[in-house]
């Protein structure tokens, strides 16, 4: 069990605020079926990837190689499946979070899981362990990647989760087996910082290895983005 602030990794506190651009590596978009066309976007780093960060809010997270190039971490490929392009605010909120729906969270679970994890297996030819293979998200997104981490622990070694949302809470009991997990929340967001402290209070409760960090920051970008290499070099190593 980790306290928060520690680290097993040395981990550089100051976040990326000037990514490379343009990035050297590549961006590859697919649409699936799902949801009637589905894009997820592919960031390809320019070595061969020897660590995967599958994400939602991917028309996003997908856009933050420059990010990884500019800091000292192993090549990550990220993997951004895009958000629904339903003006209603609460279809991106019911796929993230299986406290709303739980039938539309499952149905997009299973996309996630089994199409883009055959994806990036078969077509991308990326194939990583578990404890080389990340879950990220930020806002709703947040709790998704909490989500899908304690459900998956099998997938997903680590979770980043950055300004969660208060949707999805943690359950009363913990699953056996648990996922790293590194939280994120800005000073200048409190409703999220107390979501991110509930986690972290539940989660090293339940013995798991956990990460937080507060820094100066609200809710958004590049606030996020910056810190992703931070995560990518807590759980991967440099």
């Amino acid at each position: 069990m980790t306290a928060p602030g520690d680290s097993p990794h040395a981990v550089d506190d100051v976040p990326i605020s000037a990514p490379v651009d343009p990035i050297e590596g590549s961006l590859i978009t697919r649409s699936f079926g799902y949801d009637g066309g589905r894009r997820v976007t592919a960031y390809m780093p320019p070595r061969a990837p020897e660590a995967v960060v599958l994400a939602g809010d991917g028309q996003l997270i997908s856009q933050w190689g420059g990010y990884l190039e500019a800091a000292d971490v192993v090549p990550t490929m990220i993997v951004g499946v895009h958000r629904s392009e339903a003006e209603d605010e609460m279809v991106r909120i019911r796929e993230y979070s299986p406290s709303f729906d739980e039938a539309r969270f499952a149905a997009h679970e299973r996309f996630v899981i089994d199409e883009v994890g055959e994806w990036i297996r078969s077509d991308l030819g990326v194939v990583t362990p578990v404890e080389r293979t990340a879950v990220c998200g930020v806002s709703a997104g947040g709790e998704l990647s909490l989500a899908l981490g304690l459900r998956h622990p099998d997938v997903f070694g680590a979770v980043f989760s950055a300004s969660p949302g208060g949707g999805y809470r943690p359950p009363e009991v913990m699953p056996d087996r648990l996922p790293r997990v590194y939280l994120l929340a800005g000073t200048a967001e409190p409703f999220f910082a107390e979501n991110a402290a509930r986690w972290a209070d539940a989660l090293l409760h339940a013995g798991a290895d956990v990460r937080t960090r507060t820094r100066t920051g609200d809710h958004g970008d590049p606030f996020w983005a910056e810190e992703l290499p931070l995560m990518v070099a807590w759980a991967f190593g440099r």
